[in-house]
């Protein structure tokens, strides 16, 4: 890692890794039985800065880079996927979204909020609109200096810790996806709550809620980006959220093949480590490629969104292959480990649970072969 890592970011990685070690993973397995992320966390991560690595210095952020990011987002995968995604959310989407769309108004209103203590969520998908995120039914109206949006919106990451939220609606239905626009709302605005609380397979620390829209007042200062204009606002700031998914991935895909590689060189049987076995040692080093692999596809992006470089289709393999690779290595991980695998007592088995979302949200492996097979058969081969 030292190679692709130049000293500086080295060492914000570590640093994020020795904390994850130390105030994360001791509490892991408690947050996910409970299915909550542990309330003296999110101070920690503020405090830290990794709640606005992207945000400028003047709105109380660290300034940093869109790389930094990806380096937390893998950093604490490694520990909790779980948690992992809170920091990525924040970055990746919510902070991006404002930093790049937002009026001076809004980046001077919401950014110190969001750097220093508030958690925000980006709400797109509906009951409806999954892969075909813009088939979206909340709608919003404009009424005089205010919008009006009513809908429901499923399956949004951090809604039970956020207190700020870039909502997608329709403002114009007969535009179709043309019609949709964005808009910040916050929790307390009148008609707007954080409804059901999903019980799910993995990463069960991280909220995952329905929100619902009762004739939620919108000031009108607060859409983002312009009127029509938030396919365009969702699109270009998920192709930046995939690289973060591709690292919360490639987290957790370290994380299982060193819990591997630990195990089979304390496990014996027949009197010697199983890491040993020939057989062993040839499923272990497939899966080092395959981590490794992930890892540069992950870098490449990343570094490429830094250089303001076309990096859609990058971010889409990545995104696709780290999240196989997540699965395939976690799944080998709990056979390494044999029946202790299987138990609750080891962490592989949570680290399998973890990887199938990489695979769902933020654009389906389906749709990131999409994605990349329309850019390779648009470009000029020889």
């Amino acid at each position: 890692m030292a190679l692709i890592l130049s000293e500086e970011e080295k060492i914000f990685f570590d640093t994020v890794k020795e904390f994850a070690k130390d105030k994360i993973a001791p509490i892991v397995m408690k947050m996910d039985e409970d299915g909550a992320l542990d309330k003296s966390l999110l101070p920690r991560l503020f405090e830290m800065g990794l709640m606005g690595i992207e945000i400028p210095a003047e709105f109380d952020g660290s300034q940093s880079s869109f790389f930094n990011a990806i380096l937390a987002v893998q950093a604490l995968a490694q520990a909790d996927p779980s948690v992992s995604v809170v920091v990525d959310v924040q970055n990746t989407l919510v902070n991006n979204a404002i930093i790049k769309w937002g009026s001076d108004k809004l980046k001077k209103k919401y950014l110190p909020r969001l750097a220093s203590g508030k958690v925000g969520s980006y709400a797109l998908s509906e009951s409806s609109s999954g892969s075909d995120a813009f088939s979206l039914k909340t709608k919003a109206e404009k009424k005089g200096d205010r919008y009006l949006i009513n809908g429901q919106k499923l399956w949004i990451t951090n809604a039970a810790e956020s207190e700020i939220f870039i909502v997608m609606a329709n403002l114009n239905p007969q535009l179709q996806y043309k019609g949709i626009s964005s808009f910040i709302v916050e929790k307390d605005f009148k008609g707007f709550s954080v409804s059901k609380k999903e019980n799910k397979l993995g990463i069960r620390a991280s909220s995952t809620c329905e929100l619902i829209f009762e004739n939620v007042e919108v000031p009108e200062e607060n859409l983002l980006g312009e009127e029509g204009n938030g396919y365009k606002v969702a699109a270009e700031t998920l192709n930046e959220g995939r690289i973060g998914i591709a690292a919360q991935m490639l987290g957790l895909s370290e994380a299982a093949l060193n819990h591997a590689i630990e195990f089979t060189k304390t496990r014996t049987q027949f009197g010697k480590p199983v890491s040993s076995f020939q057989g062993m040692q040839f499923q272990l080093a497939q899966m080092a490629i395959e981590v490794e692999s992930a890892r540069l596809m992950v870098y490449n992006a990343a570094r490429l969104k830094d250089l303001n470089k076309s990096f859609v289709k990058e971010a889409a393999m990545a995104k696709y292959h780290a999240s196989q690779v997540a699965e395939k290595t976690a799944s080998l991980a709990v056979e390494c480990l044999g029946g202790y695998g299987f138990t609750k007592d080891y962490p592989v088995e949570k680290l399998y649970r973890d990887s199938k979302i990489g695979k769902i949200y933020e654009g389906t492996s389906f749709m990131q072969l999409m994605t990349i097979a329309k850019i390779i058969l648009d470009e000029t081969r020889i």
